[in-house]
C-alpha cells in the first residue's frame, strides 16, 4: 500500500489496517434508505464510500436499507441507482437489500437470546421513556431477567403475529447504567404490521437499524463501514453486535462529518414536504438540493465530485456556503461549455443604413478555452435583438453600452452608432435605431478608433423563441434547517423567475439536455430535460457568470 497517497484520516486508518494485516483488501458499501431521492449530502457519503474503495483498488456494494418499510418505494430505489450511475460510480453485481437478510437477522437475534444477551421486554413506548434514566440514574427494565426459554417463546410468537404492535420488543442485555444511552439495553426488534415492498406480509417484526446494519456489513464482507458522524455514539453498539453473534466477518466502523450547505434543507422529511405540498414541482425541481434536481439545473458529475473533494473529509461538522458549489460548476462550465448568444429581455434594434435584402453570416468560435471545438456560423441582418438593459437613452456616468449618439461593438459583427429610439404611449422603448459602420466587419474600426463597449445580439430573421427559467436560493435564510425554526417560513418567493419570449440564436433549436452553454454575458444554461420541446424550448440557468465565492476567498 506504499503507493497509495492518503488525503484524509479515513485513508490513514485504512492504510494502517492493511499494513498491519487486519484486512487484505478494501470493501466498502453505500447503504441509502429508499424513502426519498438522493441529495447533495448523500452525494458526499457515496463519494467517500465508492471513492475510497476505488483509491485502494477495492470494491463498494450498493445496499438499500429497507428495514423500515413505512416510507420505502421502488421509485426511490430506481432513482438512487440512476443518480449513482450518473455520477460515474458502479457496484457491478453487488446490489443488495437490507431486507434480504431478515432471516439471518432473526437467527442472530435468537442466538443472542440463547446466550442470555437479549430478552423480550413488555415496557410500552411511554414506559420505556420513563424508565430510561439519566446520567445519575440507570435505566430500568423489570423484564431484564426474564428466563431465556420464555423470551425464545415470546420472540417466536412475536414473529408469528400473535401480539399487537407495541406489546413487546426484543432488547439487548448490555448495561442499563452506561453513560452511552445507546448501550442501555437498546431495542433490537419491534412489532409492526405493515406491507413490505419486497417481503410482502411475511414479516411483522422488523430489526432496528443498529442491529441490522452491522450484520449486513458482516455478511457482505465489508471491511470498512464508513458512516456519518451521528453514528459515532452508536459504534459501541455496532461493535457489540459484531462481537456477540457468529457473523463470518468483523468490519470496522469509521465516522466522518456530514455535509451541510447554507440556504437549503437536507432532511428528506422536509424535502418530501416541499414536494407533497406543491411548494416545488417535484423531487427534480432545479431549486432542490437533490442530485436529480441539480442535474436538471445543469450541474455536472465533475462539478459535484470536485465540490465533495473541496469540502474535505473530516470530523468537523460545519456549514458549506452554497456559493462554493456554484463556484465548482462555474469552473467546470467555463472550460467545457460552448459560448452562444441569447437575449433574455429583448428589444429590437434596426440598422437603418443596412440593406434590408442582405443576410450575412459571421464565423464565431464555440469555446475560447477549447479551440478544438471549432466554430459555427451565425446570421446577421438589418433587424436584430439586443438586451433591453444594454441601451439607455440618456446614459449614466461610466456607461459603456449603447446610448443615443454612442457607439458599441456588436459581438463578432460590426460597430454601430445609435441614432435614436421609438417609444410607446407609456414611454417604454420599443425600437432602437442605429447606423452600421460597414467598414468595421469583424468588430474593428478601420480608422483605429477605440470602442469601449461590446454587446451580444441575435438576428431577428433566424432567432428562436424560448422560455428561460432563472433560479435563486430556495430559502431566504442561511440556516432554515435549524431546530428552532420552521423552514417553511423562509421560502424564497423569488426563487424562480420565468422569462417568456426570449430570443436565442438558431443553433440552440436542437440543443440536447446533456449539453451545457454559456449565454454570453448572462451565465450558464441548459435545456430543461422535462418540459422543453422543439415547439417550446425551455432553458434553465445553472449559475451566473459572477463568482462571488472565489472573490471572497
Amino acid at each position: 500500500m506504499e503507493n497509495i497517497v492518503t488525503s484524509n484520516f479515513i485513508d490513514e486508518f485504512i492504510k494502517e489496517d492493511l499494513e498491519n494485516g487486519v484486512y487484505t483488501h478494501v470493501h466498502t458499501r453505500f447503504p441509502p434508505e429508499p424513502n426519498g431521492y438522493l441529495h447533495i449530502g448523500h452525494c458526499k457519503a457515496l463519494w467517500i464510500d465508492f471513492g475510497t474503495a476505488e483509491k485502494f483498488g477495492g470494491i463498494c456494494n450498493l445496499r438499500m436499507d429497507d428495514t423500515n418499510p413505512a416510507k420505502e418505494d421502488v421509485e426511490y430505489v430506481d432513482a438512487i441507482q440512476e443518480d449513482i450511475h450518473w455520477l460515474g460510480f458502479d457496484w457491478g453485481d453487488r446490489f443488495f437489500y437490507g431486507s434480504d437478510y431478515f432471516e439471518k437477522d432473526y437467527e442472530y437475534a435468537v442466538e443472542l437470546i440463547r446466550k442470555g444477551l437479549a430478552y423480550v421486554c413488555e415496557l410500552t413506548p411511554e414506559q420505556f421513556k420513563e424508565h430510561r434514566g439519566d446520567l445519575q440514574r440507570p435505566a430500568v427494565s423489570p423484564w431484564r431477567d426474564r428466563p431465556i426459554e420464555e423470551s425464545l417463546d415470546l420472540f417466536e410468537r412475536m414473529k408469528n403475529g400473535e401480539f399487537p404492535e407495541g406489546k413487546y420488543t426484543l432488547r439487548a442485555k448490555i448495561d442499563l447504567a452506561s453513560g452511552n444511552f445507546n448501550m442501555r439495553d437498546p431495542v433490537l426488534y419491534r412489532i409492526k404490521y405493515i406491507h413490505h415492498h419486497r417481503q410482502g406480509d411475511k414479516w411483522c417484526i422488523f430489526p432496528m437499524y443498529d442491529f441490522a446494519h452491522p450484520i449486513q456489513d458482516a455478511l457482505e464482507g465489508i471491511t470498512h463501514s464508513l458512516c456519518s458522524l451521528e453514528y459515532e455514539d452508536h459504534r459501541p453498539l455496532y461493535n457489540w453486535v459484531i462481537e456477540n453473534v457468529s457473523v463470518p466477518h468483523k468490519p470496522r466502523q469509521i465516522e466522518f462529518s456530514r455535509l451541510n450547505i447554507d440556504h437549503t434543507v437536507m432532511s428528506k422529511r422536509k424535502l418530501r414536504k416541499l414536494v407533497e405540498e406543491g411548494m416545488v414541482s417535484g423531487w427534480d425541481d432545479p431549486r432542490m438540493p437533490t442530485l436529480c434536481g441539480l442535474r436538471r439545473r445543469g450541474y455536472t458529475p465533475t462539478a459535484i465530485k470536485n465540490f465533495c473533494a473541496g469540502t474535505g473529509v473530516s470530523k468537523f461538522s460545519g456549514v458549506i456556503e452554497y456559493a462554493f458549489l456554484e463556484s465548482c460548476i462555474r469552473a467546470d462550465l467555463n472550460t467545457n461549455a460552448d459560448r452562444v448568444m441569447a437575449v433574455l429581455d429583448p428589444v429590437k434594434l434596426v440598422l437603418d443604413n443596412y440593406d434590408e435584402n442582405l443576410i450575412e453570416t459571421f464565423e464565431v468560435e464555440n469555446n475560447p478555452e477549447k479551440p478544438e471545438n471549432g466554430t459555427r456560423e451565425v446570421s446577421f441582418s438589418k433587424e436584430i435583438w439586443i438586451e433591453r438593459d444594454d441601451f439607455m437613452e440618456v446614459p449614466v456616468p461610466k456607461y459603456n453600452r449603447l446610448f443615443v449618439g454612442g457607439e458599441v461593438r456588436l459581438k463578432g459583427a460590426y460597430i454601430i452608432k445609435c441614432t435614436g429610439c421609438e417609444k410607446d404611449e407609456n414611454g417604454n422603448i420599443t425600437v432602437i435605431h442605429a447606423d452600421c459602420d460597414m467598414a468595421s466587419r469583424g468588430g474593428n474600426a478601420a480608422d483605429g478608433r477605440k470602442i469601449k463597449g461590446t454587446i451580444h445580439w441575435v438576428d431577428s430573421k433566424t432567432a428562436v423563441d424560448a422560455e428561460v427559467r432563472v433560479y435563486a436560493n430556495l430559502f431566504t435564510d442561511a440556516s432554515p434547517d435549524a431546530a428552532d425554526k420552521n423552514f417553511l417560513d423562509y421560502l424564497n418567493p423569488e426563487s424562480l423567475t420565468v422569462l417568456q419570449g426570449c430570443k436565442l440564436e438558431k443553433s440552440l433549436q436542437n440543443a440536447d439536455p446533456k449539453d451545457r452553454f454559456q449565454f454570453m454575458r448572462l451565465g450558464y444554461f441548459c435545456v430543461d430535460s422535462k418540459d422543453s420541446t422543439p415547439e417550446h424550448l425551455v432553458f434553465n440557468r445553472t449559475v451566473t457568470l459572477k463568482d462571488s465565492w472565489s472573490k471572497k476567498k
